[in-house]
């Protein structure tokens, strides 16, 4: 199955709500970075998150920067989404292992105690940034408590990533639903009574379901109304010449210094871990120009 994401509503739109599927791309970013399997699973949930959050951004040029800082041995995540849903994102230390705790992965034991901050960057003069405390470090449930602080838009949040034996991604995704200003309280009810038997989110992967699926099982007896199929992946827009600009930035003298090292560079995309790499008379290229 492809990678895609599901925007629908609920109760007359009193509710909204995304679905994800993002096996690919989970697994494109283990590939990429090599990372441990509770890795994986906390960068796997932190991208089909932000994916499905760059859905909901409002112009084409806007973009969304997520960002969790723990405590604990995974140390950080990052991941960057676009307005289409298409991610690109890393771990800090990729080689964390945990044992596993209740027979799971311990993505929050990785990560907690830390701050959690969502960045929006909305062509205004200043980026929207909102940081909240960690709540569990197991991302479904930051991320709930963060729609409801900082955005005030009560939310349930859902994300799964099951890894096979090999340590390959076998499932990935997850859902978003919140709750519009005007929803009545017999629509909030049956939401709760329907969570109180809901499968997890890789118990319905598993089971071969769609997002659409997994959202009509969240939202059973409320008349989803899938309004938008888009498609998503891993995607970064790192380039030689974005990295040219970097080493620029660096100033002549740190340059003269990397130089005088007389080796070839190699400079890699934290996001992606492409190499870009640059002969020492590229580099003189690049001194005149810092000049």
């Amino acid at each position: 199955m492809k990678d895609y994401i599901v925007r629908a509503t609920a109760a007359n739109e009193a509710v909204r709500a995304f679905a994800i599927t993002s096996l690919n791309l989970v697994e494109e970013a283990r590939s990429r970075h090599n990372t441990s399997p509770v890795a994986t699973a906390a960068l796997g949930r932190l991208l089909s998150a932000g994916a499905m959050m760059g859905r909901m951004l409002k112009s084409e040029k806007d973009l969304l920067t997520l960002q969790v800082m723990g405590a604990g041995e995974l140390k950080g995540i990052t991941v960057t989404a676009d307005s289409t849903g298409y991610v690109k994102g890393y771990v800090a230390n990729p080689d964390v292992m945990l044992p596993p705790k209740n027979g799971k992965l311990d993505v929050g034991g990785s990560i907690v105690p830390g701050m959690f901050r969502v960045i929006k960057d909305m062509g205004l003069k200043d980026p929207y940034v909102g940081t909240v405390e960690l709540q569990t470090g197991e991302i479904a449930e930051d991320l709930t408590y963060y729609f409801a602080v900082s955005e005030q838009t009560p939310s349930m949040v859902g994300l799964g990533v099951l890894m096979n034996k090999d340590n390959t991604v076998n499932c990935a995704g997850g859902f978003i639903i919140q709750l519009m200003p005007f929803t009545p309280d017999e629509v909030i009810d049956k939401i709760e009574e329907n969570v109180k038997t809901l499968p997890s989110v890789t118990d319905m992967l598993k089971s071969g379901m769609t997002p659409e699926q997994m959202l009509t099982t969240v939202l059973k007896g409320l008349d989803v109304d899938v309004k938008e199929v888009s498609d998503t992946g891993f995607r970064c827009n790192c380039s030689k010449e974005r990295v040219e600009k970097s080493l620029i930035s660096l100033g002549a003298t740190e340059l003269d210094s990397i130089i005088a090292d007389g080796k070839p560079v190699e400079v890699k995309c934290q996001f992606c871990n492409n190499a870009h790499e640059f002969s020492i008379d590229e580099m003189k290229e690049l001194l005149a120009r810092a000049k």
